[in-house]
């Protein structure tokens, strides 16, 4: 029997919301290497899967947050490097 999985599957993840984006990219590596590895069982490589989407949706929504704040990067006459950054920090108030 075939299970459609849902947004609530991946919801009671609600540590990886208070992750940095390098918290969860190296949750996320360790969830790989377990499972390449195969030291997960099939239950548990199923929630180890689960969680690992959870981490892959954070870490890029934690991108596209930096790629809206930064609008441009701009090499000056002297080679000096500057960011020009916009009041819109990504986020939804």
């Amino acid at each position: 029997m075939a299970r459609v999985s849902s947004q609530a599957d991946t919801d009671h993840f609600d540590d990886v919301e208070a992750m940095t984006f390098e918290q969860a990219l190296t949750a996320l590596e360790e969830i790989v290497r377990k499972l390449e590895e195969g030291e997960i069982d099939l239950d548990g490589a199923i929630e180890a899967y689960a969680r690992g989407a959870a981490l892959k949706r954070h870490c890029e929504g934690k991108l596209r947050q930096a790629e809206q704040r930064i609008s441009r990067i701009a090499v000056g006459p002297d080679g000096s490097l500057s960011a020009s950054v916009s009041e819109d920090d990504g986020t939804d108030t």
